[in-house]
């Protein structure tokens, strides 16, 4: 049986560290690249995030709304980007942000991380907000195929306060989701593995204490991955990796978009290496 999504993401942070590349191909990018919003643009531009990521760093997560927008042509340009990567030993998460229920959730699986799917991938991000029991299914089906989910948990984005901090008891949305998921992982997780196969999307930005999530900083014993958008350009920094995360730094996946990609294709390796070593200390 293939080793689980946890126990491969742990080895790739033993590799090639815990950095993620995002691969954002949104007009601005691409007009900084002097690319055409087309889907030459598309390809190109992603197609060399991809080239550049593989051998550097162990995790890229494409935005799959910035393909979708070209319609089927986009959505070709993303399967066979999907294809490409798994060629290699990098692991892909796919930014979809997909929820619903029974077959309907079923049919997202077989999309994204059935073993035949059109756009496969390593992880899929996906929404808990009808329900994380609405999930089960899907967390059991990854489970016998050896991959990932990362919950939508705590996000950085102003319009999320007011559902994410609402009351549950004692407790907020997002802490109740992380407690499920920490449960989930401590039944699940594979063997000896230190992590498990369904992470949390918390954003970098966050008060914690507003969000009532401290516990993510202080709890040593999660075996919860931690997906953390909001990194290089949305504010907050490489370098502070461990004082933001505290005892969940070591299983936080940092991940950063146009802080490392605006720079264009001739800088793009030499971006990524920055990054790369601006983590690294942020992390010891």
């Amino acid at each position: 049986m293939a080793a689980s999504f946890g126990a491969r993401l742990e080895q790739s942070f033993a590799q090639y560290g815990q950095l993620c590349v995002g691969v954002d191909p949104h007009a601005s990018l691409l007009e900084e690249w002097g690319l055409e919003q087309s889907i030459e643009g598309l390809k190109t531009f992603s197609m060399s995030v991809l080239e550049a990521s593989v051998g550097r760093v162990g995790i890229i997560k494409p935005q799959v709304a910035f393909f979708e927008k070209f319609g089927s042509r986009g959505f070709a340009v993303l399967e066979q980007f999907a294809a490409e990567a798994q060629e290699t030993d990098i692991v892909v998460i796919m930014d979809a942000k997909r929820g619903d229920i029974g077959s309907t959730m079923n049919g997202y699986f077989e999309a994204w991380l059935e073993k035949d799917a059109p756009f496969v991938c390593d992880a899929l991000t996906v929404s808990p907000f009808l329900g994380i029991d609405s999930l089960a299914e899907v967390m059991s089906e990854s489970l016998e195929r050896s991959k990932g989910l990362f919950v939508l948990a705590a996000t950085s984005n102003p319009e999320g306060k007011s559902i994410q901090r609402a009351k549950i008891a004692e407790s907020t949305i997002s802490a109740e989701i992380l407690k499920q998921l920490d449960a989930i992982n401590a039944v699940s997780k594979s063997g000896g593995a230190r992590l498990g196969s369904f992470g949390a999307v918390v954003g970098a930005t966050l008060n914690f204490a507003a969000s009532g999530i401290t516990s993510v900083q202080t709890d040593q014993d999660s075996a919860t991955p931690i997906l953390a958008p909001g990194f290089g350009a949305q504010g907050a920094s490489l370098s502070e990796a461990r004082d933001l995360f505290q005892s969940a730094s070591n299983r936080v996946i940092a991940s950063v978009s146009r802080s490392v990609t605006a720079v264009g294709k001739n800088s793009l390796v030499a971006s990524i290496e920055q990054a790369k070593s601006e983590l690294r200390k942020g992390l010891s």
